[in-house]
């Protein structure tokens, strides 16, 4: 078999493939090429969930399994016409990130041996404001999928009481995202605590089942609601993009009704073709409907008002206003 490198156009641009044999899913068999290929398949769905925002690479060189390692900086041996776009870290560090402006940039990423895309809430556009809330239902110890799908449905009828209209997917791993589209009204900042004020809310309303716990020690066999995945220059991994796991998974919107009996280990780069050859894309047009977060957050307001503090934040964001300490109770205690 020839390893020769291959030349794809897309959007009037040339990107060559090299060593388009090489391995990317030992387990499988599956290449480089095997995953661009299963690109050009999903582009119409793909970029409508992805196109023109910044991207976070998670690059495998060796294939899943391997040494692996982020980038957020474009190479200076990038090609000319690619798009890219200042972000930054939670210190304020800058780097020219890439654009999901094109499938083009989207191979020239896997030609690099990226497995994985996570993507920022906003567009390069419009960096000011996050149009996407994104729920993240995590599995504790003793939590399985089926648990998931209790939580993602509790999360759904809580939204949807709010009168906001959510969108879900599996993450290409264990868990389960939700999205709902939002009006260009908020911030990162914004965005999270509504976040918060949704995690907190299904866990006082479910208390068995879900928690709003950053600190696992507290969370039990509940699911535990990550609001922080919405935090600013978080990035969340991407809608039809290829997870390195073991076998070729995808990251795969799918149908409310379709939740029940859904098996995240089955939508691959096999699988997952034929499902937008079929014309099933559960996210089609949900850009064109964004939501108000404004419930949300009266319910966040509310929640202050009565005493409550921020959450915690992640260990690399700087110390926040009304943030609790952020220190395991564990720990706090024995200090």
């Amino acid at each position: 078999m020839s390893d020769d490198p291959i030349i794809i156009e897309d959007g009037g641009n040339q990107i060559t493939v090299t060593s388009p044999d090489k391995i990317f899913f030992p387990k499988t068999g599956h290449t480089k090429l095997d995953v661009v290929r299963y690109y050009e398949s999903v582009k119409t769905p793909l970029l409508a969930a992805l196109g023109g925002r910044p991207l976070l690479l998670e690059r495998h060189p060796e294939g899943a399994g391997g040494k692996s390692f982020f980038q957020k900086r474009v190479p200076k041996s990038a090609p000319s016409w690619l798009t890219t776009t200042e972000v930054s870290t939670p210190n304020g560090t800058t780097s020219d990130a890439l654009v999901a402006a094109d499938l083009a940039h989207i191979i020239w990423g896997v030609n690099l041996g990226c497995i994985g895309f996570h993507v920022w809430p906003y567009h390069a556009d419009t960096p000011e404001f996050a149009d996407q809330l994104r729920i993240d239902l995590d599995p504790s110890p003793g939590i399985g999928f089926e648990q998931l799908r209790e939580g993602a449905v509790l999360t759904r009828e809580l939204l949807t009481e709010l009168g906001i209209d959510a969108h879900v997917k599996t993450s290409g791993s264990r868990g389960l995202h939700i999205y709902a589209a939002l009006e260009p009204n908020w911030d990162s900042y914004q965005v999270r605590a509504a976040a918060v004020a949704l995690a907190r809310e299904l866990e006082r309303r479910h208390p068995d089942k879900m928690t709003a716990a950053w600190w696992k020690e507290e969370r039990g066999s509940r699911v535990f609601v990550d609001f922080n995945q919405n935090a600013p220059h978080k990035t969340v991994f991407g809608a039809w993009c290829v997870r390195p796991k073991v076998s070729p998974q995808v990251s795969t919107p799918i149908t409310w009704d379709e939740l029940d009996t859904v098996v995240p280990e089955e939508l691959t780069i096999v699988t997952v073709p034929g499902r937008v050859a079929d014309g099933v894309d559960p996210w089609a047009g949900v850009a064109t409907n964004p939501q108000s977060i404004a419930p949300l957050l009266e319910m966040s307001d509310r929640d202050m008002a009565n005493g409550m503090m921020d959450a915690p934040w992640p260990p690399v964001y700087p110390k926040m206003p009304n943030e609790p300490p952020r220190v395991a109770p564990s720990r706090a205690k024995k200090t």
